[in-house]
């Protein structure tokens, strides 16, 4: 895992601008910290940071290879779980192998294939190619869109970076945010392609983006299409047990210290089921980390969108497979901690305001670190199978709009609330979010003679998986490799993404639970407790020392009265926001966090803000 940047410029000699480059690659010094190196060419500037995972002596970057017709470079992040077959292949082919690399059978690859190349991979990956041969570069970008790359058109060529703090890097990127930037910031409807700054783009999940002299093209590689599904219950179950299996074994594959989330749910007990006993057959004991709350066990309060805590669970994991346990454990005055909020806002780019599920995040991604350089994820299996709460909830299901704005929860509370009333009325998110939601339903394919009901969770699946993921993939992406730290999804795995997507909904929800068909397939590495367990959200602090600290601070921003962030907050709302009981997540203390990350966002970002 690594982060990469780069420049293409037509008109400009890139040679004589060396240090923009350094300075651009710089920038993404948190993702790599193992090596660093710029590749410069009169028309073209490729930078890299390395996170060594995988042949820690034979894969650095940018790597080249010269052919008679000119040097073809690389820099790419990521990892492709297929890489020993398509070396082999390669090798078939009569290519010469220098590294142990998965980068190099990358590299390679293009050689062989050239933008075909994409399809052919397995993995979580973005990377760039300069072809000198053709004078292009090419981006990929993963199927799921679990790596993140983004790009920023000039007059003469394109700037791009893992992440936009690489592009802001380059004097010819303005630091400018519009409507239609604070729009998606707010709206949460995660529209494909944007970026929170003007000009700048991601490419898309499953694209390839073409540069060259002639301009910017982009082609789709793969869809999230609909077919047939013919196996019947038990086939179904074995399929997705043989999956899941071949994944994780895929995903455990490293050559440095690697160890598994654990939070007690289904998800990610699966995979933690499933990696301990890989690594008790290779004689190795597995490693687990959870995040949890001072007290939270002892002082703990069921609500409507959390039944209990989630350590006994946990607990029950760790006494089945035997794993080497952590509890990273967290106090309100580490959680509200101004520099921590900091930190986070950087990682991200951008204030999000999702409060302490972010930095309760970072502080565990961080504690990890310490002592694991990879670790897996049970992200993205709520969207695969059906878990979240709303999909199981008629109102939401049948909602005209995104379930997850239309379910109670903390997190389709108004995020609009602290705005300027004058703001709130020009972004018109309202109208935003229903032109959305109609531009996401009108790409869901249809199977004839699919029920009403079919078609519509079919839908709702669609949403998660081009939609909602891609904001929980990012919010992994960004929190983890500000500490270094490579987390692998074997949710994301194409193939068995595209499998359970197919299936119907009948199959789902077969014995009346959310995720019928991954409570059955690993059965056999779960704890009873885990598998009659209901689905609990991310846990939040329920200690009232944590409001109470927002709020203080919330009080020090109205006192600063002349800071930017007023261009947009409504201070009437702070004032009455500061006064009133915050002790629960939602409502306004996710205001509160909302108003904390733009203010301290101002102030390192220094944004220029265009309204109207």
């Amino acid at each position: 895992m690594c982060g990469i940047a780069g420049w293409v410029s037509y008109d400009t000699d890139l040679t004589e601008r060396r240090e923009v480059l350094d300075a651009m690659t710089a920038t993404m010094a948190c993702r790599g910290p193992d090596d660093a190196g710029v590749w410069v060419r009169p028309r073209v500037g490729l930078g890299h940071r390395r996170l060594a995972v995988i042949d820690l002596a034979g894969g650095g970057q940018p790597m080249e290879r010269r052919t008679p017709d000119g040097a073809v470079a690389l820099v790419y992040t990521g990892e492709v779980y297929n890489f020993t077959e398509l070396r082999a292949e390669l090798a078939g082919k009569g290519h010469r192998f220098r590294t142990a690399s998965d980068t190099e059978v990358v590299l390679l690859g293009y050689l062989e294939w050239g933008e075909g190349l994409a399809e052919r991979l397995n993995g979580m990956f973005a990377f760039t190619v300069w072809d000198e041969r053709e004078n292009k570069l090419v981006m990929v970008r993963d199927r799921l869109g679990v790596k993140p790359l983004y790009y920023y058109p000039t007059d003469d060529g394109v700037l791009f970076g893992s992440e936009p703090k690489a592009i802001l890097a380059n004097p010819a990127a303005r630091r400018v945010v519009d409507t239609a930037g604070l729009r998606e910031l707010i709206a949460f409807t995660m529209a494909p392609g944007r970026a929170l700054w003007k000009d700048m783009y991601e490419v898309e999940p499953a694209t390839v983006v073409t540069v060259d002299a002639r301009g910017i093209r982009s082609r789709v590689y793969w869809r999230l299409d609909a077919t047939e599904h013919t196996d019947d219950r038990d086939t179904t179950v074995a399929r997705i047990r043989a999956l899941m299996t071949d994944i994780v074994d895929r995903q455990l594959v490293a050559d440095v210290p690697q160890c598994v989330l654990l939070s007690g749910g289904l998800d990610s007990s699966a995979v933690t089921g499933l990696a301990a006993a890989r690594q008790a057959a290779r004689g190795e004991r597995l490693r687990t980390y959870s995040v949890d709350f001072a007290d939270r066990e002892e002082t703990f309060r069921a609500d409507e969108n959390w039944d209990s805590p989630d350590t006994p669970y946990i607990r029950d994991v760790v006494d089945l497979v035997g794993s080497e346990h952590r509890f990273v454990t967290l106090g309100p005055h580490e959680l509200t901690d101004p520099a921590l909020r900091r930190a986070v806002i950087t990682a991200r780019d951008m204030p999000v305001g999702l409060g302490e599920t972010d930095t309760s995040l970072y502080l565990l991604f961080k504690a990890i670190r310490a002592e694991s350089t990879v670790a897996l994820s049970g992200e993205s299996a709520d969207e695969v199978f059906g878990g979240y709460r709303w999909f199981h909830d008629p109102a939401a299901v049948h909602a005209e709009t995104f379930p997850w704005l239309a379910f109670r929860s903390p997190m389709s509370s108004d995020r609009a609330a602290p705005l300027r009333p004058e703001l709130r009325r020009s972004l018109d998110l309202g109208t935003y979010v229903a032109d959305q939601y109609a531009t996401a339903v009108a790409a869901v394919g249809r199977l004839p003679g699919d029920s009403a009901h079919e078609r519509r969770m079919r839908t709702i699946g669609h949403l998660h998986l081009t939609r909602f993921v891609r904001m929980l993939l990012d919010r992994k992406d960004r929190v983890s490799m500000a500490v270094g730290l490579e987390v692998r999804v074997p949710f994301c795995d194409h193939r068995l993404v595209e499998y359970v997507y197919n299936t119907p909904w009948s199959l789902k929800s077969f014995d009346g639970r959310e995720k019928s068909l991954l409570r059955h397939a690993t059965a056999h590495v779960v704890p009873p407790s885990v598998q009659g367990r209901r689905k609990s959200p991310y846990p939040s602090t329920q200690d009232p020392g944590y409001g109470a600290a927002l709020q203080q601070q919330a009080k020090e921003v109205l006192a600063d009265h002349g800071h930017p962030v007023f261009t947009l907050v409504d201070r009437v709302w702070l004032t009455d926001a500061v006064g009133r009981d915050v002790t629960m997540p939602g409502g306004d203390r996710r205001g509160l966090e909302r108003v904390l990350d733009l203010y301290h966002w101002f102030d390192l970002y220094r944004p220029e803000i265009q309204l109207g």
